[in-house]
């Protein structure tokens, strides 16, 4: 079994008068992960599952009377999918105020149901975390650095979901069906994605500009949609664990590029089945895009999983000069150019260095990868 670095932060955290949160998208090992902390508790836990009609009704608009009924003898609660409950904020509440003796931990695939719904009612009572598809520090940990550094290329192509983590040789059948799910399973259930071909098109369209500058209004003369609906869509898949964005450094430098932003899929893999491209490295014309996409992905989960205060950007000017992620952390920031050629030359911009000369620079390429990326 691949450890989870979010085990030993939610354990940590067991048994503290607060709820315990866990989001993410589906199919990341949520529930495999919590299973496996309840299981190491050694005491029995009450297990309800929000896809099922009869757990909805019995948590949706119910009462502390109601909720203790429920639990019985149980110390431990685990309500998986909670996003799936009406009202499923009010109902945290009253276990975490008149059950306090009660570790309640819930699970959600999508941060726009379960966080906009309990963030205000549950201030000050609750542990938040989300969980990625498996990082690259995490199979470090696993099967050590040299063996994962061997499967960079891998990752690059079929991305580093569980499921496909632990089927080799299904990789392309499980990523188009995890694909479909994933990407239009929890979308079209919402009331605001009234054109499934449109998202289909939103989606193929990023997945062809990873690593290049998005433009709304261009984005939506693609795909035949205004400039309103491209971003409503793209706010969607952005709260649902599908795309990220980076913004624009901007601190008023001449010619600093002030309003741009950059999208990446959280996955490798996702955004090839999205384009159906498997081919291999060698093979690929988008190959540094790709390792590009990778390598801020996989920072992302580092730095949230070492909980860094740090704000991340990408910096370009008007004449095209360029750095892929900076990051900011108080007074202290770190430029990285990445590259998928382990002997590439790679220069930082004399307008960055001379505006920002505290600075650190760092080029990221699969030779050093590991100093970036983490070994927890």
């Amino acid at each position: 079994m691949i450890f989870r670095r979010l085990q030993a932060e939610i354990e940590a955290r067991m048994f503290n008068g607060k709820a315990i949160l866990l989001f993410g998208p589906r199919q990341t090992g949520k529930s495999t992960l919590i299973h496996a902390i309840l299981s190491a508790q050694e005491k029995p836990f009450l297990y309800l599952n929000g896809d099922e009609a009869d757990v909805r009704d019995l948590l949706s608009e119910t009462t502390s009377m109601k909720l203790r009924n429920l639990v019985g003898a149980h110390s431990l609660v685990f309500i998986d999918e909670a996003q799936r409950i009406p009202g499923i904020s009010l109902t945290l509440k009253l276990f975490t105020d008149q059950l306090p003796e009660i570790q309640l931990i819930a699970t959600g695939s999508s941060s726009f149901d379960l966080s906009n719904q309990v963030n205000e009612p549950l201030t000050g009572r609750k542990y938040q975390f989300t969980l990625y598809p498996i990082s690259f520090a995490e199979m470090v940990q696993h099967h050590g650095l040299l063996a994962e550094k061997r499967l960079l290329e891998h990752r690059l192509i079929y991305g580093s979901y569980p499921e496909i983590i632990t089927h080799p040789g299904e990789e392309k059948e499980r990523l188009k069906l995890l694909a479909s799910s994933y990407l239009y399973q929890d979308l079209l259930m919402l009331e605001q994605v009234k054109k499934p071909i449109l998202l289909e098109k939103i989606l193929k369209a990023l997945a062809l500009q990873i690593g290049s500058e998005v433009n709304f209004q261009v984005l939506g003369q693609m795909v035949g949609a205004d400039n309103k609906t491209v971003e409503k869509y793209m706010d969607l898949l952005e709260k649902s664990f599908v795309i990220f964005r980076l913004p624009a450094l901007n601190r008023n430098v001449r010619n600093e590029i002030k309003k741009g932003k950059k999208i990446y899929f959280y996955d490798c893999g996702i955004r090839n089945a999205i384009i159906n491209n498997f081919n291999l490295a060698h093979q690929r014309t988008d190959i540094g895009a790709l390792w590009e996409n990778y390598v801020v992905a996989e920072r992302l989960k580092y730095v949230a999983y070492q909980k860094m205060d740090v704000d991340a950007y990408f910096w370009r000017t008007s004449q095209q000069q360029e750095i892929d992620l900076i990051e900011e952390s108080g007074d202290a920031m770190q430029a990285f150019e990445i590259k998928w050629n382990t002997f590439a030359k790679a220069t930082f911009p004399l307008t960055f260095r001379t505006n920002y000369p505290h600075a650190t620079t760092q080029v990221v390429h699969p030779g050093n990868v590991e100093e970036v990326l983490g070994k927890f």
